[in-house]
């Protein structure tokens, strides 16, 4: 089976991916499930490479964790076992652009 994200593991990102939206920061997004990994990509723009990919590897799931935050050069900005702990890295970002 390939690795997929679950309804409420989707309803906390796209919560976080609404706000960023209305703050006009992101515009799509695309999830690919693959064997080893589901990823949910964010867009500025359609049709450019990914700002963030947030991914789930559940063969992590007893080392480092299954979810990360990559960033767009392929760096890992943040890993761990609870998505919205993981997800924190991008509330952050949102934050500062409120304020």
């Amino acid at each position: 089976d390939p690795a997929a994200f679950h309804r409420s593991e989707l309803n906390v990102i796209l919560s976080l991916y609404g706000r960023m939206v209305a703050a006009g920061e992101w515009r799509d997004y695309g999830i690919s499930s693959l064997r080893e990994v589901a990823v949910f990509s964010v867009f500025r723009r359609t049709a450019e490479n990914p700002l963030y990919r947030i991914e789930k590897r559940p063969k992590l799931r007893n080392k480092q964790g299954e979810y990360a935050v990559i960033g767009t050069e392929g760096q890992v900005l943040k890993r761990g076992h609870d998505l919205r702990t993981v997800l924190r890295v991008l509330e952050r970002k949102l934050i500062r652009i409120v304020e």
